[in-house]
């Protein structure tokens, strides 16, 4: 098995540290902070730009469209949060727009299956009708939803299921080719 380059290195320890830190805190507190998205992207801008030059410029510009543009769209549908928006963005700026689509679309698997594992537990534990109102129900004053009560209907931390797919989609990239 041949050796990590050292891009590859730095890749695995920033994205790594990034994304479950990220996770947590989205875990946590539902929120994924600017003063931890901002510098995660200049940083990937810097990366690419340090070890690839004006190609690597390249990729971190397309990656942050992707994880930028697909994510913006599904929060202005209301279907994620602001957070996850420039989680994606950062993300992009490190990995480039191929394995950024690769990170959604895995994400999306592992989204899923959680959510249904959460729901069924919650059926389960709770009953349909508990679980039903926990997750379905919406602000009755006609005024619209808040963010907060979004929020708290919300099944999963995106964060989270990011995580894993970056993690994934990283591993079988660093290490699926190797021999």
């Amino acid at each position: 098995m041949s050796e990590l380059t050292n891009a590859e290195v730095v890749l695995l320890l920033c994205v790594g540290v990034f994304t479950l830190v990220a996770a947590i805190s989205d875990l946590r507190i539902r929120k994924i902070p600017n003063k931890m998205t901002v510098p995660m992207c200049v940083a990937g801008i810097v990366y690419q730009i340090g070890f690839y030059g004006i190609d690597g410029l390249w990729a971190s510009l397309l990656g942050f469209a992707t994880g930028f543009g697909i994510l913006f769209v599904l929060w202005m549908i209301a279907t994620a949060g602001g957070g996850d928006v420039k989680l994606m963005a950062a993300l992009g700026t490190w990995l480039g727009w191929f394995a950024t689509l690769k990170v959604l679309l895995c994400s999306l698997i592992f989204v899923t299956t959680g959510t249904v594992g959460i729901v069924l537990i919650g059926v389960l534990s709770q009953g349909m009708r508990r679980t039903k109102n926990q997750y379905l129900t919406k602000n009755q004053t006609g005024k619209g939803e808040t963010t907060e009560q979004r929020q708290k209907r919300r099944v999963m931390a995106f964060a989270v299921p990011v995580a894993c797919a970056t993690w994934c989609v990283l591993v079988l990239q660093l290490f699926g080719n190797r021999g």
